[in-house]
């Protein structure tokens, strides 16, 4: 059953990239692929999709090769039904990995990583980390849980009781609206809420934002888990690698202890951090962060 058209008609001053197409692991996935050179990689999380890495993709395009893949589900992608798809951590690891061998990007890549891109992209990087550069990452996790740490009471409602996430997020769409009025500090002008929602407008389209809580992996009997905590011992081959970490201080999930976890395991990591901004810090701080992390590529050169 084809899913109701997307129409980015309404944004398309914000997002003016050409959309484009690479078939991944038997699906349609659509990314943005803008200029030209040392390739940046950016992997989005949940709910949203390219559209949330367009100011990114604008500023860096003219010196880098600016690449931003929606996930399986999400954005201008395929949405397959349940039964014809996973929708797990591993799914996504596979399909992030089919694409960049799809594009023939396998060596110099910096990778952008927000949410759960954080886990995806930093999955594929634990299998390949000779391919890996430098690391930007932005309120995100690619780790177990801290210990102790709670769950958002939004995401525990979704995880544990499935006859109200079911309706609430699939029917009324309340995860991705939550988040487009929660997730920016400072709020968000019309135009970019509806671009960041609008690839969710009907049920089936809004699968994947589901499928992504309910797959948070919280204890080894979670079918994401093991993996996690593959990723989570594999981090350690990433010390010498530049990293950045730019971090909304407002997160109400992706707080200050995850940002403090970063700062254990990557000591020597240049980090900034936005007491103003919230998750989407891309929202709230776009020009700034792109000044620093413009700034950061070029104190890191890729060796010739």
């Amino acid at each position: 059953m084809p899913h109701r058209r997307i129409d980015i008609t309404p944004f398309r001053h914000l997002y003016p990239f050409a959309s484009r197409y690479a078939e991944v692991n038997g699906r349609r996935m659509h990314y943005v692929d803008e200029g030209r050179g040392e390739p940046i990689l950016m992997a989005h999380g949940n709910p949203t999709w390219s559209f949330y890495f367009r100011k990114l993709i604008g500023g860096l395009s003219r010196d880098y090769r600016t690449i931003a893949p929606d996930h399986i589900g999400c954005g201008l992608s395929a949405r397959p039904a349940a039964s014809d798809y996973g929708f797990r951590l591993q799914d996504r690891v596979d399909d992030l990995e089919a694409f960049c061998s799809h594009l023939g990007i396998d060596r110099n890549l910096t990778l952008v990583l927000h949410d759960w891109g954080g886990a995806i992209g930093m999955a594929m990087a634990v299998r390949h980390p000779e391919r890996i550069a430098r690391l930007v990452l932005l309120n995100t996790a690619a780790f177990l849980k801290p210990r102790g740490k709670p769950l958002p009471l939004a995401i525990k409602l979704v995880r544990r009781f499935s006859f109200l996430a079911t309706p609430a997020v699939l029917g009324l769409n309340l995860f991705a609206r939550g988040a487009a009025w929660t997730a920016s500090a400072k709020g968000l002008r019309s135009d970019v809420r509806k671009g960041l929602l609008a690839p969710y407008n009907t049920w089936r389209n809004r699968l994947a934002t589901l499928r992504f809580v309910q797959d948070i992996p919280l204890s080894p009997e979670d079918p994401s888990y093991g993996l996690l905590e593959q990723v989570d011992h594999g981090l350690r081959e990433f010390g010498a690698k530049p990293v950045l970490i730019c971090w909304g201080a407002r997160d109400f999930v992706f707080d200050r202890d995850y940002l403090s976890e970063w700062r254990r395991r990557f000591p020597l990591a240049e980090v900034h951090c936005f007491p103003h901004a919230g998750h989407y810090v891309l929202e709230d701080a776009p020009d700034r962060i792109l000044e620093l992390l413009a700034a950061f590529l070029k104190r890191h050169p890729l060796p010739h």
